[in-house]
């Protein structure tokens, strides 16, 4: 069976996430849709990351197999003249038959774009805070998300998650004109996850929880510390400013230096 590798960028507000539903329109399931017309027959299809309603990717992978064999140049541009104008294929490679994107990676890494000014372009692709960020506070309280930790109280756990053990390789926060980019990158991500973390340290920034409190909130429940009276899950930020940015297959294999998706240019 000829198998490709799909790199794929899509604007995810219209979708009820990447899985595939009978139900709700999904970006897994328009990608499908378009690869079994283009190649007129039933396709094996699976991604890298299942994102979530609303959450948008900059460079999500999938693995495509079929029956029919089309060279990977003439499949892309079969598949983007199906697709909706908010999903469009990057780049197609011919791919091993083995090849899977879900248990390869090394690594995935999200972005998360709050904006600190109320925009008219951006609306679907940042969160807007309106009270001022201490972005320093923000980038020091994130540096004890570093490392192997347990995420339970920052996710809601799904049945097929067996641990909520997270090894986090890479935290990075910086000011892009009015935005504050959030980047994360670890072995693999729980449920609202991300979006919670988020949350957690736009809490910090508006000067509501104390910088310690963040590593106090991880070890919750393990050990003599006074436990943290702050409700994580009523802090989960909204899907609008979440990109799943790179998946990583190899050690070298790493996004570039922190930007934003889309940039919201300085107010004055």
């Amino acid at each position: 069976m000829p198998t490709w590798k799909l790199t794929i960028e899509y604007e995810g507000t219209r979708y009820y996430g990447w899985q595939e539903q009978r139900t709700a329109r999904t970006v897994g399931g328009e990608l499908r849709k378009a690869a079994e017309d283009a190649l007129e027959g039933r396709v094996d299809l699976g991604g890298a990351g299942r994102t979530d309603a609303g959450v948008h990717a900059l460079a999500q992978v999938a693995r495509l197999g079929a029956a029919k064999r089309i060279q990977p140049r003439a499949l892309l541009h079969a598949l983007n003249d199906r697709l909706p104008a908010d999903i469009n294929v990057l780049k197609v490679d011919a791919a091993p038959r083995e090849f899977d994107p879900r248990r390869s990676p090394t690594a995935r890494y999200y972005l998360y774009q709050i904006s600190t000014r109320r925009t008219a372009f951006a609306k679907k692709l940042v969160w807007w805070v309106k009270d001022p960020l201490d972005v320093e506070r923000m980038r020091t309280a994130s540096q004890s998300l570093l490392g192997r930790h347990d995420f339970a109280a920052f996710c809601d756990k799904r049945v097929e998650d067996a641990s909520t053990t997270v090894n986090v390789q890479n935290v990075e926060i910086t000011a892009e004109g009015d935005l504050v980019l959030f980047r994360i990158g670890a072995s693999h991500f729980l449920w609202k996850m991300v979006r919670r973390l988020v949350g957690t340290l736009v809490e910090v920034g508006r000067g509501h929880l104390d910088i310690e409190n963040v590593a106090r909130l991880l070890s919750a429940g393990k050990g003599p510390a006074q436990p943290v009276k702050f409700e994580i899950a009523e802090h989960t930020a909204p899907p609008s400013g979440l990109f799943l940015e790179h998946v990583s297959y190899g050690v070298n294999d790493r996004p570039g230096p922190l930007s934003a998706a889309f940039g919201v240019r300085r107010n004055g």
